[in-house]
């Protein structure tokens, strides 16, 4: 799922020399880059998922301490699985981040092999040779099984060509069925959709009916006092700063699209049932937003947007040849953008709070001693993670709410608007 770095560190030996270990560490914005510099010295490179943001740690001790960590977890991320009974017993970082990132057929709670506990997700497939099939995930007994002439392959359903073997490893996978088939199961991820999604039901409906009951006029009492002065953060500093007179028909749109990234993304930081998911972090939920704000913008554009996309006035036809095509692709590179940051920020500050949490593991399996010292380390960063975390569930809702305001206030901008900023510059 992710690129394996050629070399994690160009001269490994100068990580560990006084004079390659730099006091000031720059975590780089988005999918950045670990930049290790010292008098000069810029070979070392890890390419490695970010929380988003840029830090700077003027730490000397912190400094040495993350550039361990990285100098440990990195290969262990990334490294392939080894076959064997031996490897499978040892504690594979890289697999429990991506199980707990990734989608799955059942809501796993503890325990781990024939011991785990979850609960079952019922399971919805469509194949045109078998039609449709609805069944308990339970069947699967955590992967070891098939049913129905189906099985799992890391939270994937596939088709298998007997249908009366029971066990997976006897049971091999039918490529041409499996590539027909419609998966349409309620996954981890659309449970917890679904629950946010009746939350937020819940929450404006009661809040309606208390507006309706008491007026608008009372002050608010419970969580009409918490919900309140976000819709007036949302419909005042974004809605109406960033679109302007027009602003009334997008922010019914713009508060549910705050309220979806807010609330699903505190979810993601609740460790049990409803949450512990990553619905704001999986790419088909961002992609979804992104393209319901396209749809938004190409129905509600008016003509001075599309003509100053197609033909800029005031420039000379030859030079049109030019801007067009780069005004065509910014059209479809502002939803991208959104798709990816908002993707990328939140499933990067997971990997990173479970990585510290996995060097408890991967320290204690060289030595028991050395993994309780490093667990105090780690646990302390990891808490530190997620007060970050808290943090950014609200800044990322803000940030995706203000560009797609920005996008809509560039689609409806009068004429006379965008001459006086032609003037003025």
């Amino acid at each position: 799922m992710f690129p394996r770095p050629l070399s994690p560190f160009y001269d490994f030996r100068s990580l560990y020399s006084a004079e390659a270990l730099q006091k000031t560490i720059v975590i780089h914005n988005r999918f950045g880059f670990f930049y290790l510099n010292s008098h000069g010295f810029r070979r070392s490179l890890i390419y490695i998922l970010t929380m988003g943001y840029n830090y700077t740690f003027n730490f000397s001790r912190l400094g040495k301490f993350l550039t361990l960590v990285c100098l440990i977890l990195a290969p262990a991320l990334f490294a392939q699985e080894n076959e064997g009974a031996e490897d499978d017993k040892k504690f594979n970082p890289g697999k429990l981040i991506l199980e707990h990132i990734g989608d799955a057929h059942e809501w796993h709670l503890w325990g781990e092999g024939a011991s785990a506990m979850s609960i079952p997700l019922p399971v919805i497939v469509y194949s045109k040779d078998r039609g449709l099939s609805v069944f308990s995930s339970a069947h699967f007994e955590h992967g070891h099984k098939t049913y129905g002439g189906y099985k799992l392959i890391k939270n994937r359903l596939v088709a298998v060509d007997n249908l009366d073997v029971k066990d997976v490893k006897d049971a091999p996978m039918n490529d041409i069925i499996t590539a027909g088939l419609w998966d349409i199961s309620i996954s981890k991820n659309v449970v917890t959709l679904l629950f946010s999604c009746a939350l937020m039901l819940w929450l404006f409906i009661s809040i309606a009916k208390t507006y309706k009951k008491n007026g608008s006029n009372m002050a608010p009492k419970g969580k009409q006092s918490f919900v309140e002065p976000l819709i007036t953060f949302v419909r005042d500093d974004i809605a109406k700063a960033s679109i302007g007179h027009k602003y009334e028909r997008y922010v019914p749109y713009l508060l549910t699209v705050f309220f979806f990234i807010l609330i699903n993304n505190l979810l993601g930081l609740v460790p049990i049932f409803p949450g512990g998911t990553n619905v704001t972090g999986n790419i088909a939920i961002t992609m979804s937003l992104a393209l319901i704000t396209l749809v938004v913008v190409t129905f509600t554009a008016n003509r001075h947007y599309w003509r100053h996309m197609f033909a800029m006035p005031g420039i000379p036809v030859g030079v049109l040849f030019i801007l067009t095509p780069i005004e065509i692709l910014g059209f479809f590179l502002r939803p991208f953008v959104l798709m990816i940051r908002l993707f990328a920020n939140i499933t990067a500050g997971h990997i990173i709070a479970l990585s510290f949490y996995s060097l408890i593991f991967i320290f204690g399996q060289m030595n028991v001693g050395l993994g309780y010292g490093v667990s105090i380390l780690s646990t302390a960063f990891a808490i530190f993670m997620g007060f970050l975390e808290l943090l950014v569930a609200f800044l990322q809702a803000y940030v995706f709410t203000l560009l797609t305001a920005m996008y809509f206030g560039a689609a409806v901008e009068d004429h006379h608007h965008a001459e006086d900023h032609a003037s003025a510059h």
